[in-house]
């Protein structure tokens, strides 16, 4: 890739295809957003498109998010980001990787950095705002590049729905908090939604289908993500 090339946002579906991983790419480095498959194949991309790794970050520490992350940021010599409220999910999820015959984590692997809201650089001339969307996991985070109009959501909402909130650290109430959130920021109708898995969005689609946009008011704290039936605050209406 040439130095004055423009920055590339990839989705690429690692074998087995399971998660919607983003590889963003200028000048001839790169970061992976939520690495999911094997080492080998990610070093294969990279090797293939002559590009730098500098970096791994994770919407959250599900195994289906971060199989090849600690294998890559040691082999390459770069950090990995993982809310520090995750962390305990590391090796949790082996059981899943054992299914997809894919390599586990293991007792020593590289510690990620912990990963906080706010505004960085990852790549020369891309912003990301990290923004926190506790929920479908303790720890769960989004990433945002405003200059790019492309949100990547991890698992805190999908394309007609919500990420699951039954794996330790999950909260319903939180997850839809995280929505509200979403909602709040008010982004552009063409601004791009990249879900942990299955279809993209825009969020102009969102706001007009997905069914917890749609939602009315909660009367009892003005929350606007609950369907009154199943209030999602904490005042037990």
């Amino acid at each position: 890739m040439e130095n004055n090339a423009e920055p590339k946002f990839e989705i690429l579906q690692m074998p087995p295809k399971n998660t919607n991983s983003v590889l963003v790419s200028v000048g001839g480095r790169a970061v992976i957003f939520d690495p999911w498959g094997r080492v080998s194949d990610w070093e294969h991309v990279l090797d293939e498109r002559n590009l730098k790794l500098h970096a791994i970050y994770a919407t959250h520490g599900h195994s289906d998010h971060i199989s090849a992350a600690p294998d890559l940021s040691k082999s390459n010599n770069v950090p990995w980001f993982l809310n520090d409220a995750d962390k305990d999910l590391i090796m949790w999820g082996n059981p899943l990787l054992e299914y997809f015959e894919i390599p586990t984590i293991k007792p020593g692997f590289t510690e990620p950095k912990n990963l906080v809201q706010g505004e960085i650089y990852v790549l020369p001339g891309i912003k990301m705002i990290t923004i926190e969307s506790a929920g479908h996991s303790a720890g769960s985070v989004m990433f945002y590049f405003p200059d790019f109009k492309i949100l990547i959501s991890g698992d805190t909402i999908f394309h007609d729905g919500v990420g699951r909130t039954d794996f330790p650290g999950g909260n319903n109430i939180q997850l839809h908090k995280s929505v509200q959130k979403i909602k709040e920021m008010n982004l552009c109708d063409e601004t791009y939604i990249v879900h942990g898995h299955g279809l993209d969005s825009t969020f102009g689609w969102l706001k007009h289908n997905h069914p917890m946009f749609l939602m009315g008011d909660c009367h009892c704290c003005n929350n606007k993500c609950c369907d009154h039936n199943n209030c999602c605050c904490d005042c037990n209406n």
